[in-house]
């Protein structure tokens, strides 16, 4: 039997121990800080955080020494930045207790949820999935992995902790980990509700207030307190 064409490769995450980190599926925390919940027009006392799904092939490695450049996409007016912590799954678990959650995780790195803002919104309004806004090539950027065991002595807690995003030099979001409505435990075990969590699975932990707008030519850096920062450049449209 002859394969009519070659399988796609996994994503491979770059990491601090050298290693490379398949990545099999990214889900992603909706509306997990409340200023942020409240800029978007929520409110978060009445409305709880949620999670949507992303494909593997929008993650792409952002270390600054790779000088990483993502093309702005097409069918958009409005991309819009979102820094994240993310959480890298290394152990299969399902029905996880909170309690239990940190055995489950490889590791945590700074990312991107990239975001065709006006196709968001637009979707919406209309009651329909935020796909053509969320799920973008190249829209999941992220900085070098660094396993859990070794974060912690770098000055990490994914309880605590600085979290900035800057355009060109200047701040646009900066907020504290510990503002997370749902702390990483809780993620990682209301997750595990409704998928068999496996290893090259991630998890982006929402976004503090301060999203906005990029054209190409803009610099971002991405930095939490004790990972590897993330850094990319917005490039031109691919088909200009």
């Amino acid at each position: 039997m002859l394969v009519l064409f070659e399988p796609c490769h996994p994503t491979l995450l770059q990491t601090t121990t050298a290693d490379s980190y398949p990545v099999r599926r990214v889900f992603c925390i909706g509306r997990n800080y409340e200023a942020h919940a409240r800029e978007m027009g929520r409110d978060p006392d009445r409305e709880p955080p949620f999670f949507f799904t992303k494909w593997a092939e929008t993650v792409v490695n952002a270390d600054p020494d790779d000088a990483c450049r993502i093309a702005y996409p097409p069918e958009t007016h409005n991309f819009h930045f979102e820094i994240e912590l993310v959480v890298a799954i290394g152990k299969a678990g399902f029905r996880i207790d909170a309690a239990e959650a940190e055995q489950v995780i490889w590791g945590y790195a700074v990312g991107l949820d990239m975001t065709r803002r006006d196709l968001q919104l637009e979707a919406r309004d209309l009651g329909r999935p935020w796909d053509t806004g969320k799920n973008v090539e190249q829209s999941s950027p992220m900085g070098r992995l660094v396993a859990r065991d070794a974060a912690r002595p770098n000055g990490f807690d994914p309880g605590s902790g600085r979290i900035t995003l800057s355009v060109d030099g200047i701040v646009k979001q900066d907020a504290d980990l510990s503002e997370l409505i749902w702390p990483v435990k809780d993620i990682v075990a209301h997750v595990s509700r409704f998928y068999r969590l496996a290893p090259g699975d991630l998890i982006f932990t929402g976004t503090p207030a301060g999203v906005g707008a990029v054209v190409p030519g803009n610099r971002l850096v991405g930095e939490i307190a004790g990972l590897p920062p993330l850094e990319i450049t917005v490039a031109p449209p691919a088909d200009s």
